[in-house]
């Protein structure tokens, strides 16, 4: 008589597999960055499962094909440790909504006392073309950049990923929805303010096909964290800054504008903070002890095909500093100013800036 030998059973259950805190009372399946486990890695880190760590089946979910919900194969970057990462600003959905609702409250504080004093009328009237055009046309390129990390925070592998990236989003979709709100709410105040114009502008008017270009080529690509690069650490400093920063922000009071530079700057301080999130995920990668040395000849690449797109848009709104009566900075200093900006940025990733 044989024996019938009987596949071994695995469990399903958390805790089937070593971990952490797998000893100990805590429960906690991670190891923290620093001493203590903080708020956000409590309700982030391996909220997306992942079959490599704890657990012994596979997916719980999976696509007809067999592929897991989350697959690495979704960039071309490499990890040893893809769950290492943990977002600087440390936001998760709660902190997230309390941010975005101070910020509207205070831009929408501005425009209700700006128009209750008058201010609108006295917007310098070729500034006011500038606004209907020029702001109306930037509202359509934070909102490709919001839709693009939208589609990207699908695919990462880590929940620590998706949070940064999610949240840069909605950053980019706010910010979209304010100028909108803003222009037509200005535009009441304000005699044949065509509300129309900015989009005219964005899809018919030269100076700003380079962006479009731009934006839309990050849209079009298939790798979220090659997404992800290129729109804080190429066409941010770049473009987003030098038109925020370098043209908006500088240029509205001398032309009589005291209202579109509290509105714009909450997205500066947005990309202060996603800026130190992408950071410190790139240069993990970029110092991967595996990985290091692919990941730095990918980023290399995704440079040299993104910096010289940002370039043809930056050169491409060069005419927009001419415009208003008051011209308080030149766009020579401008670009400069963003040159530099990304020079740093690229220094602390180790990367090379590309030659133009």
């Amino acid at each position: 008589m044989t024996a019938t030998q009987t596949a071994p059973v695995k469990s399903g259950a958390a805790g089937s597999a070593v971990f952490a805190d797998s000893d100990s009372r805590k429960y906690r399946y991670f190891e923290p960055r620093g001493k203590r486990a903080t708020h956000y890695e409590d309700v982030t880190v391996d909220v997306q499962p992942d079959p490599e760590r704890y657990l012994l089946q596979d997916w719980i979910i999976s696509f007809p094909n067999g592929r897991g919900a989350y697959s690495k194969d979704n960039t071309a970057a490499l990890s040893s440790n893809w769950h290492l990462f943990r977002a600087p600003d440390q936001e998760w959905e709660r902190t997230h909504y309390q941010r975005q609702s101070k910020i509207e409250a205070m831009v929408q504080a501005v425009i209700a006392n700006g128009r209750k004093s008058g201010a609108p009328l006295h917007f310098d009237k070729a500034w006011v073309r500038v606004l209907q055009n020029h702001l109306g046309a930037w509202k359509h390129a934070e909102f490709g950049l919001g839709t693009s990390l939208m589609q990207a925070q699908r695919y990462g592998y880590t929940q620590m990923i998706n949070n940064a990236t999610l949240t840069n989003s909605s950053y980019k979709l706010r910010l979209a929805q304010d100028i909108t709100l803003y222009l037509a709410e200005i535009g009441m105040d304000i005699g044949n303010f065509d509300d129309e114009a900015g989009k005219r502008t964005w899809l018919e008017d030269g100076s700003w096909q380079g962006t479009r270009e731009a934006v839309e080529s990050i849209m079009g690509s298939e790798d979220y964290l090659e997404q992800y690069f290129a729109i804080n650490i190429v066409f941010e400093p770049l473009v987003g800054e030098l038109f925020r920063s370098g043209f908006l922000m500088q240029v509205a009071s001398p032309n009589g504008d005291f209202i579109t530079p509290p509105v714009i700057s909450a997205a500066e301080a947005d990309y202060e903070r996603n800026l130190a999130n992408a950071i410190d995920l790139f240069h993990l990668l970029a110092h991967d002890p595996e990985h290091g040395a692919h990941n730095k000849g990918l980023f290399q690449a995704w440079l040299r095909k993104h910096v010289a797109l940002a370039n043809n848009a930056a050169a491409g709104l060069q005419p927009i500093w001419s415009q208003p009566h008051s011209k308080p900075v030149q766009y020579s200093d401008a670009r400069a100013q963003s040159v530099e900006r990304i020079g740093k940025i690229l220094g602390e990733l180790g990367l090379d800036h590309p030659q133009e």
